[in-house]
C-alpha cells in the first residue's frame, strides 16, 4: 500500500506534459450546429499543441486577437497546428464562415487576463452573439 502512495505523490507532483488538442473544423456537429468548430473553448497548458483539421475544403483559422499580436491565417482546407508559448485568451474564427458564427477561443495556461480586450476584439454576424456567450462561459 505504500508503494502505491508513494507512486501517487510522485505521479501528482510530476510536472505536466505537453498536450496535443485536436479541432475539427465541421459544416455540422453531431447536435445540428452549422459551420462549428469541433470544440469552441479549447483549454490548454503552456507549450500545448492545437490542431485544426478541416472536414472540407472550405474552412481555416484565422486569428483575430491574442495576448502576444499572434499573426495566423491558415489556407482553406489545410490542417494547422500552432503550439501556444504565452499566456492568455486567442480568439480566431474561420474566415468564410466568419458571420455565420464559427470562431473559437484557446485558453492557455488558465490566463483570462486579456479577457476585456477579446470581448471588445472585431466581431460580425451571428460571431458577435457567440463571443458574448463563449466569454461568459470562461
Amino acid at each position: 500500500m505504500k508503494i502505491f502512495t508513494v507512486a501517487a505523490i510522485m505521479l501528482a507532483s510530476a510536472p505536466a506534459l505537453a498536450a496535443d488538442v485536436t479541432i475539427k473544423m465541421l459544416n455540422k456537429d453531431a447536435d445540428g450546429n452549422k459551420m462549428v468548430y469541433s470544440q469552441e473553448i479549447a483549454r490548454v497548458d503552456v507549450g500545448d499543441t492545437v490542431t485544426w483539421v478541416p472536414t472540407t475544403k472550405g474552412h481555416n483559422v484565422e486569428m483575430i486577437a491574442s495576448p502576444n499580436g499572434m499573426k495566423l491565417k491558415s489556407k482553406n482546407g489545410k490542417e494547422i497546428q500552432v503550439s501556444f508559448e504565452e499566456p492568455g485568451i486567442y480568439y480566431y474564427w474561420c474566415t468564410p464562415h466568419k458571420g455565420m458564427g464559427m470562431i473559437g477561443l484557446v485558453v492557455v495556461g488558465g490566463d483570462m487576463s486579456n479577457k476585456n480586450e477579446i470581448a471588445k476584439a472585431k466581431a460580425m454576424g451571428k460571431s458577435k452573439k457567440k463571443l458574448k456567450k463563449l466569454l461568459a462561459d470562461l
